[in-house]
């Protein structure tokens, strides 16, 4: 498990990444709250075959539940990027988002593709994640592809 540095010096979130053995149990938590609950996701799509193949990412906060999680496949796809309600609009996502993209860079990745919830474009973009192709739907959900050069 690798440990990255405090996003904020005021509320010490750190983002952790890690194998789904040691993660997975809090970012599934995380993971069913926001697209399941919160989004409507069948619960049956929400874990699948690439979890125990993924690094994960979680954003912690103290001894709290996970504020955040996304996880990087095998193959550099940056997926399952979700941030807890109450933890919205605090750099979380962000800090989520750079150290997926960096563990993607160390992997020897030279860019990274993902599937963006469309009215979510806009964060990705200010990270240099571009659009390709046209929107499509996934899980009942308007999505875009987006790559990234690293």
């Amino acid at each position: 498990m690798q440990k990255s540095r405090r996003i904020d010096a005021q509320d010490p979130i750190q983002v952790t990444l890690g194998p789904w053995d040691e993660l997975g149990a809090q970012a599934s938590v995380l993971r069913f709250e926001v697209f399941v609950h919160e989004q409507g996701v069948a619960s049956e799509l929400e874990i699948d075959a690439m979890d125990p193949l993924s690094l994960h990412a979680l954003a912690l906060s103290g001894s709290g539940p996970a504020l955040g999680t996304g996880r990087l496949l095998p193959d550099g796809h940056i997926g399952r990027m979700a941030v807890a309600r109450s933890a919205r609009g605090r750099g979380v996502g962000s800090a989520l988002l750079l150290g997926l993209m960096q563990a993607a860079r160390g992997q020897g990745h030279r860019d990274v593709e993902l599937f963006a919830q469309q009215h979510a474009q806009g964060f990705y973009l200010r990270f240099g994640f571009v659009v390709i192709g046209l929107p499509f739907d996934d899980a009942g959900i308007a999505h875009v592809t987006m790559r990234a050069p690293l």
